[in-house]
């Protein structure tokens, strides 16, 4: 038995409405510092939006970035295939959204970032249109609260430990630290401090985004036991993995493939040859929430650990269905890593913010944020 004000609700919704316009709008957004990200120096993230506006007049929101050492996506190749799926969804009717966003993931290869930016803003509509929450369309919160990391890659360890103990006192209990950069006796040294320093309730894992050898990535395994970390991040090559197998081998620290995973036959590879033990999860990768609900889904049949990630660095309109994401998935055990914390300054009124140590999901209407169009035109690029 329905209410009236959810017969309102169903009668509204049912209500043809047409997808009228889409926008591809590239942005340069100010980092707080700049990072070094599988050997490149990010200093603004140079990503792109998606408004989506429908016969009614509602707008909803996507966003991606540029992505070259993960995706192979530039921005500008990014608002190209937008550009060139816009017409398989304008003057198409709202309702059919989930097909939508299958034509679109089906419609050409690869440009996962610029389909995830579809995905998110087709949410966002349905979500404002419907007065749902882009989770409820994911399918219902698992979880409320989920826990976040914060990525540490300071020049010097002194700095780095530094920037640990301020966050710390800020309410964070987890930390990323970014290996595969400096002399490998360094790096071990690093790990074994800041398990001395921080205590054993903190929790700890490590990226190397590729930047480590075989070698290499053995000794910092087999030396790194007693810091206990939760994870290793892409230690090797996306596509070494046999190296990644060896190395998942030694059961030392888990291995998580980040790079390498670009949707569930990836995921199936890696698992058949026992190459990781969990998956670092992007959006942009897989080519949207929906995509990643599915890759979630398997690799929860496969015992695989998740964390649920965003690309340094998108605003709270990606952190928000990443979030979402992350509270609708069956399995997240590895945390989250939300990026618009990264910006210097956010695209919306009120960017999303950690309460008690976590981020709790966002039940609002769509997304559950919402964008300041006058700073997406202070930072446009045309």
């Amino acid at each position: 038995m329905t209410t009236s004000g959810e017969a309102k609700q169903e009668v509204a919704y049912a209500i043809t409405t047409t997808i009228r316009r889409i926008d591809a709008i590239r942005v340069a957004l100010p980092l707080i510092k700049p990072m070094l990200m599988a050997g490149v120096r990010i200093e603004t993230a140079q990503n792109v939006l998606v408004r989506i506006e429908a016969s009614d007049g509602t707008v909803g929101w996507g966003e991606t970035t540029s992505a070259p050492t993960m995706s192979g996506e530039l921005s500008v190749g990014i608002v190209a295939a937008v550009e060139h799926l816009a017409p398989l969804l304008v003057g198409q009717e709202l309702r059919h959204h989930a097909a939508l966003a299958k034509r679109c993931l089906c419609a050409m290869h690869g440009n996962g970032g610029a389909k995830s930016a579809i995905d998110m803003a087709l949410l966002d509509l349905v979500g404002r249109r419907a007065s749902v929450s882009v989770v409820d369309l994911l399918g219902g919160a698992m979880r409320e609260n989920v826990l976040p990391m914060w990525l540490l890659g300071n020049p010097s360890v002194d700095i780095d430990l530094a920037e640990a103990a301020a966050k710390r006192d800020d309410g964070f209990r987890f930390f990323k630290l970014k290996v595969g950069v400096k002399p490998l006796a360094e790096e071990i040294e690093t790990a074994l401090q800041f398990r001395r320093e921080l205590g054993e309730t903190v929790v700890l894992c490590a990226d190397a985004n590729m930047g480590f050898d075989l070698s290499r990535a053995q000794q910092f395994i087999s030396q790194v036991g007693d810091v206990e970390l939760l994870f290793l991040e892409q230690p090797v090559r996306a596509n070494d993995l046999r190296g990644m197998q060896a190395l998942a081998a030694i059961g030392n620290v888990p291995i998580c493939a980040d790079e390498g995973i670009a949707g569930a036959p990836d995921v199936l590879m890696h698992d058949r040859m026992r190459a990781m033990n969990g998956i670092n999860l992007k959006l942009l990768k897989v080519g949207g929430p929906r995509a990643a609900m599915r890759v979630t889904a398997l690799s929860e049949a496969l015992g695989l650990s998740i964390t649920v990630a965003g690309k340094i660095a998108e605003s709270s309109i990606s952190s928000a269905s990443t979030l979402a994401v992350a509270c609708a998935a069956p399995n997240v055990d590895w945390g989250l890593n939300l990026t618009h914390l990264y910006l210097a300054e956010d695209l919306v009124r009120t960017p999303l913010a950690m309460s008690d140590g976590t981020f709790a999901c966002l039940h609002g209407i769509g997304n559950g944020v919402e964008v300041d169009e006058t700073r997406v035109e202070r930072y446009r690029v045309e």
